[in-house]
């Protein structure tokens, strides 16, 4: 595991370095910005919207308040001192969560009301995780807390969150680059061959093959450039990447835009104006995917969501 936290941190730091290796970006000379259209403008600003409402949701990412990992046979979880697994909201004693091989089980303190996905929890449970076909949800403080496990390299954590989270309360919104129908590219798709992987690394220093079913290459500024696609089992294009805008305006360790899939032709349109940034913008209790070395573009993309200016966590 450290040699994996090591290499996973020094893909973060070459990100970062790559990100900082020049002055703030520039827009290439004679490159100017085209003028939005009405419906152009009416697409961007419902995905601004929708962008903006799914980080405020009482359950978005903005109410992460932990990633507890599970180090021994038995914890004991609350907001009391006492507690292994100590939460930041939620009640002095919320159960005992123990470690059987590779299963984990949860017993809830008596006279604390929670719920496991939607129903009364009174009793001892095994909990599956987020790799699962029915991940477990654990409900408290009338459903304002939720505790989930995931599974990461091997390793089950358990990840809290909470409607009163300081970093859902407090959220600052979001900033753009204007919208600009340039960067709303159409490309073509480069396939792999079936069961193609790419080494992708984590925020937490994992290493995971994750499956690459092709590349998008695209024409920007005179030059060809390639983002390799990840694949989420939903039919669209996951592209992380990493640009000379990080630390220059947008976050440091790159951004994420999903394309669809890729047209008969092999044609895929990308619009940057979408790029956004990973949950680990704001929240240091996500365990983000960097972008791997084929992804960093010696590009500026001057397009979509700027580094967040809020408190992060």
């Amino acid at each position: 595991m450290r040699k994996q936290l090591t290499l996973g941190l020094a893909l973060a730091g070459c990100v970062l370095t790559f990100a900082g290796c020049s002055d703030s970006p520039q827009a290439p000379a004679g490159d100017t910005m085209m003028q939005p259209d009405a419906s152009f403008m009416a697409e961007e600003n419902a995905w601004r919207a929708k962008r903006d409402e799914s980080l405020r949701k009482p359950d978005g990412w903005t109410s992460l308040i932990g990633l507890h990992w599970i180090e021994l046979k038995a914890h004991f979880v609350g907001s009391d001192a006492t507690s292994g697994i100590r939460l930041a909201k939620g009640p002095p004693k919320l159960g005992l969560l123990q470690q059987e091989g590779e299963r984990i089980f949860f017993t809830p303190e008596k006279g604390v009301a929670m719920t496991l996905d939607g129903q009364p929890l009174t009793r001892r449970v095994e909990l599956h995780d987020d790799m699962s076909e029915a991940p477990s949800v654990i409900g408290f403080d009338e459903g304002k807390g939720l505790v989930t496990l995931i599974k990461r390299d091997g390793r089950h954590a358990l990840r809290v969150k909470h409607a009163d989270a300081e970093t859902r309360t407090q959220f600052a919104g979001l900033d753009y680059w204007p919208a600009d129908p340039s960067w709303k590219i159409t490309g073509k798709f480069v396939p792999n061959p079936p069961g193609k992987t790419i080494a992708v690394a984590d925020i937490i220093g994992s290493i995971n093959e994750e499956p690459s079913p092709g590349a998008v290459e695209f024409q920007r500024d005179g030059k060809t450039w390639r983002i390799d696609a990840l694949d989420e089992g939903d039919g669209r294009l996951f592209l992380v990447f990493a640009d000379r805008t990080n630390g220059h305006g947008s976050y440091g360790a790159g951004r994420f835009v999903y394309a669809d899939k890729p047209d008969a032709a092999g044609n895929v349109v990308v619009d940057f104006n979408q790029a956004y940034n990973p949950p680990c913008a704001f929240t240091a209790f996500a365990t983000c995917p960097l972008p791997p070395p084929e992804n960093r573009l010696d590009l500026a993309v001057m397009a979509g969501e700027k580094k967040y200016v809020g408190a992060a966590h």
